[in-house]
């Protein structure tokens, strides 16, 4: 892996950090049900802060989308209107399998289908087998599933074990929650191909001064405002029916202000996620597709690392929590596979 590819996966692996640390601030948040901050949260991760982004570092943005042919930033639109269905229903996915099941099946082939099907569409991948990097990366992506299935397993270990006292889920479906989580790998895996789609943006925007760091920032205004459009039109329609409107302007004991900084903080969080990811995306060349990998299963390590922190391993058995670190191992192994991937041809 030479450096500049190192470099790249430097900054995806920040990126897995906000991405693993986005949703901490919406505990701090009081008296609002889910619709209320997740659309708020949505306003500032898919608007604001990337539209400030695309301000401050990528000239002539009106110019730009002018150069690039409309039925490319209608396929970019409308990827991301399909993303903004997989966010709403991974909580489904939650619901049904549990916090650890959930998460790592979703996530899981989200990366496993973001990583492979894009370079399949357009013959990068082919390209990779001429050498040894295809398969590399196809050792990678099965190595991480490997991970994720051990992380998630540990995961539904310490549920049941840290959660005896406090009774069995019964809203567990095991039939439900695969369909689900199924449906949110491939909904989920749409920002890898809008970004793919996205390649005459980027380079759209790398001809008008943009410095190459920010070249995939104008990509993800117009994907994610695909994603809020789908997000606005469901939390408004669950917002008049548990007739939560008022709770936008009404305070009910608390600072109301405190919601709204932490829905901010949140939205900031998660769009730096991306932000970083393009950042090493750019580092990639031919074979930025692989970046996509990197993040799933780094975001997962991250992830397990803030629950660490926070205790939510403490009073599990030895075999449990020696399972939780074989799949961390297992995930940062696979990261490096996928990594050096891309010098192998």
């Amino acid at each position: 892996m030479n450096l500049i590819v190192l470099y790249g996966v430097l900054f995806i692996a920040l990126g897995a950090f906000m991405s693993g640390s986005f949703a901490i601030p919406f505990d701090k948040i009081k008296n609002w049900q889910w619709e209320n901050y997740w659309i708020i949260y949505c306003l500032f991760g898919y608007i604001i802060v990337p539209g400030a982004i695309c301000l401050l570092f990528v000239p002539n943005i009106m110019a730009l989308t002018e150069q690039v042919p409309l039925h490319t930033l209608r396929s970019i639109f409308l990827l991301g209107v399909v993303y903004g269905t997989a966010n709403i229903t991974f909580g489904l996915s939650l619901r049904y399998l549990g916090f650890a099941l959930g998460y790592a099946l979703s996530l899981g082939l989200m990366m496993a289908i973001g990583t492979l099907v894009p370079p399949l569409i357009n013959g990068r991948l082919a390209g990779m087998f001429e050498g040894n990097g295809g398969a590399i990366l196809v050792a990678g992506v099965l190595i991480s599933l490997v991970g994720i299935a051990i992380s998630g397993y540990a995961g539904f270990l310490k549920s049941s074990q840290v959660e005896t006292n406090k009774g069995v889920n019964k809203e567990f479906n095991i039939r439900k929650g695969i369909a689900v989580a199924v449906f949110n790998g491939i909904a989920g895996s749409s920002v890898a191909l809008g970004l793919e789609q996205g390649i005459p943006v980027a380079e759209a925007a790398i001809a008008n001064g943009a410095d190459p760091l920010f070249q995939d920032s104008v990509v993800f205004l117009i994907l994610y405002s695909g994603s809020f459009l789908t997000s606005l039109i469901w939390c408004l329609y669950l917002a008049v029916k548990n007739k939560s409107v008022k709770n936008f302007v009404q305070s009910r004991g608390h600072a109301l202000w405190k919601n709204y900084i932490a829905c901010a903080l949140a939205g900031f969080l998660w769009f730096i996620t991306f932000l970083f990811f393009g950042m090493g995306k750019s580092k990639m060349d031919d074979f930025s597709f692989v970046a996509w990998g990197i993040l799933m299963s780094m975001t997962i390590v991250c992830a397990t690392f803030w629950g660490l922190y926070r205790k939510e391993w403490k009073n599990v058995s030895k075999k449990t929590y020696l399972l939780m670190w074989i799949g961390l191992i297992i995930l940062v192994l696979a990261s490096f596979l996928i990594g050096i991937s891309t010098n192998t041809n």
